[in-house]
């Protein structure tokens, strides 16, 4: 059977499992076995045993399940609560006003969780019902939730930023500096977006006027800090966690231990801190943490099977002869990126991908951590695509809403996140600025 026909029956199969709703890794495996079978290769036990045992045994790849139970740890903690709490005071007088809470929380909750379904979740259980209540827009708060629920990805310490650190061989550490200005760069978007469509919009802002909402002058200077006191240990661990590996004081898998130890520490000092919660902290992660490992082996034995047909090769050969410039190369694979997420949680599409992608963009001259940044923000509109984007399916349980309800409402920020794909393509200074401070120094 020919090599190309193998392939064809390889990827239709692949995604023929996953629409039929196996696990991803699990049709990865089938994927893979499909081809190898196909192929005439008969030695495909102890090629799935030698791939999928180097995928899932790396040293780097420690750091995942600390950062995972660092995120868990916090999760059961009052960190939400004390999130809306703090920050509200401060946005009060800002267009938008609450409406920034959840842009802001996000940032701050990604931080400490590196998954985006958990920073919405986490965020919208918290404030969803604080805005309904206080009679904000439903369709800029869903939408606000939506967007910032993204930020999970890209904003260290980022579960998908080690992944991908790992299959490209980059150096994480510097994957996690990378990231810090263009998750910047996504907040100022995003809250300047909702301050101008406030300012245009203020009759549609709020529904009603909640008695309960404390007006600007309300509160002094002095007890805007003392409500706002309740974040400083939580940003105090995260400046700690990124500074440590920024100052190269620690490695990134020290850093994740300590940030464990950290979050142990401030659950105790709250009073959250149980055999309850430290178990279902240490049984979510070790959920979550088996989940990608089985996606790691499956996408390694796939890539394995595909280096056999020889796919990558022909693929990176047909688009060289394409000659296509880097800008179009970069909006070829933007268009592929999207297209696998909406089937594909942003992991998956990672590993499936890699072994295809980096060959052709290092052939391109494109820097590969440049391409990390990259990667994670297409992968990240990829959340808030129908059908399968994970953000929409999170808020949707949240709210009860229609999927496309959310989907529109959520549109608006989708752009803002191609916009900041395009800024960095101009500018990949945006990127590449701090980890060339790091390295310097």
């Amino acid at each position: 059977m020919e090599t190309l026909t193998i392939s064809l029956i390889v990827i239709i199969g692949l995604f023929a499992f996953l629409a039929a709703g196996m696990w991803v890794g699990l049709s990865l495996f089938a994927a893979a076995l499909a081809g190898m079978y196909f192929y005439g290769n008969d030695a495909f036990g102890n090629i799935y045993a030698t791939s999928t045992w180097g995928a899932i045994s790396s040293w780097s790849l420690t750091a995942l399940p600390l950062f995972i139970w660092m995120g868990e740890i916090l999760f059961r903690t009052r960190l939400a609560e004390d999130l809306f709490k703090g920050l509200s005071p401060w946005l009060q007088r800002i267009p938008g006003k609450l409406l920034h809470v959840n842009i802001i929380s996000c940032g701050i909750f990604a931080a400490v969780s590196g998954s985006s379904a958990a920073t919405a979740a986490t965020i919208g259980k918290m404030t969803l019902p604080e805005l309904r209540k206080r009679g904000y827009s439903d369709k800029m708060a869903v939408a606000t939730l939506a967007g910032s629920g993204t930020l999970g990805l890209l904003i260290p310490p980022s579960i998908i930023l080690i992944v991908y650190g790992v299959a490209a061989e980059v150096s994480i550490a510097r994957l996690f500096i990378a990231g810090i200005l263009p998750g910047l760069l996504l907040v100022s978007l995003f809250m300047g977006f909702t301050m101008i469509w406030s300012a245009v919009n203020k009759n549609k802002l709020t529904t009603t006027h909640a008695a309960d909402e404390p007006p600007p002058e309300s509160l002094s200077f002095k007890a805007k800090i003392k409500q706002t006191a309740s974040l400083i240990p939580v940003v105090a661990l995260i400046t700690f966690v990124l500074g440590s590996i920024y100052g190269g004081l620690t490695t990134t898998i020290e850093a994740a231990a300590f940030g464990v130890l950290g979050a142990l520490v401030l659950s105790l000092l709250t009073g959250t801190l149980s055999k309850k919660t430290f178990m279902d902290s240490l049984m979510g992660a070790t959920k979550t943490s088996c989940m990608i490992a089985l996606i790691l082996a499956g996408a390694a034995f796939l890539t394995t099977a595909m280096a056999f047909l020889g796919l990558p090769n022909m693929l990176a050969t047909m688009i060289a002869e394409l000659n296509l410039s880097t800008f179009m190369l970069l909006l070829a694979l933007t268009g592929l990126f999207i297209f696998l997420g909406c089937f594909l949680d942003g992991i998956s599409v990672v590993v499936l991908t890699t072994s295809v992608v980096l060959p052709m963009i290092s052939q391109s001259g494109i820097d590969l951590l440049w391409f990390g940044i990259f990667i994670v923000l297409v992968v990240e509109m990829s959340q808030i695509t129908p059908p399968v984007g994970f953000n929409l399916f999170v808020i949707q349980g949240l709210t009860g809403k229609d999927l496309w309800y959310i989907a529109k409402a959520a549109l608006p920020f989708f752009l803002l996140i191609l916009l900041a794909v395009l800024l960095i393509i101009l500018f990949p200074e945006i990127v590449t600025f701090l980890p060339e401070q790091m390295t310097t120094n």
